[in-house]
């Protein structure tokens, strides 16, 4: 919320999306986001590709999306047991697809041009501090994505 009022006035008018803890969105609203979108930002818990439906998302064309930053790799008890419980469901082949390199390869075929995502867990702060990195450079200063990821990596 922070990152919004701070880029508000210039940059944020017409970001559109869902905020907070309150609900998780609907595979309909996942679509919509992501099909109507030219930046995507995922900041939350656990995988990206663990919310939404895989044989949904590899049907869909993202050809308007130049850049998906996906936040995630964040672990709490409630998420990891969340986490858990969907995965007694699921193959070991579909669990492989929500890893980082995986999911950066099925977005790229879908249409995204541009993925910057986390490797391995981290914790919130790290992830609020990179998006103020990413936001920061991006946004303010205008550096180019691999300009801003160069900077993250130091």
């Amino acid at each position: 919320k922070e990152i919004l009022e701070k880029y508000h006035d210039v940059f944020t008018l017409q970001w559109e999306g869902v905020t907070g803890n309150m609900r998780v969105p609907s595979q309909a609203e996942w679509e919509q986001l992501l099909t109507n979108c030219s930046a995507f930002l995922f900041y939350g818990m656990e995988r990206f590709m663990s919310h939404i439906l895989l044989n949904r998302l590899v049907a869909m064309n993202i050809p308007k999306c130049h850049l998906m930053i996906l936040l995630d790799l964040v672990r709490s008890k409630q998420s990891y047991q969340r986490i858990t419980n969907s995965g007694i469901h699921k193959s070991y082949l579909r669990i492989g697809i929500e890893r980082p390199t995986e999911t950066a390869m099925l977005l790229s075929l879908t249409g995204v041009r541009s993925v910057i995502a986390n490797q391995w867990y981290t914790t919130l702060q790290e992830n609020a501090e990179r998006l103020e990195i990413l936001s920061e450079n991006l946004l303010s200063i205008g550096r180019t994505t691999g300009q801003a990821v160069h900077i993250l990596q130091k």
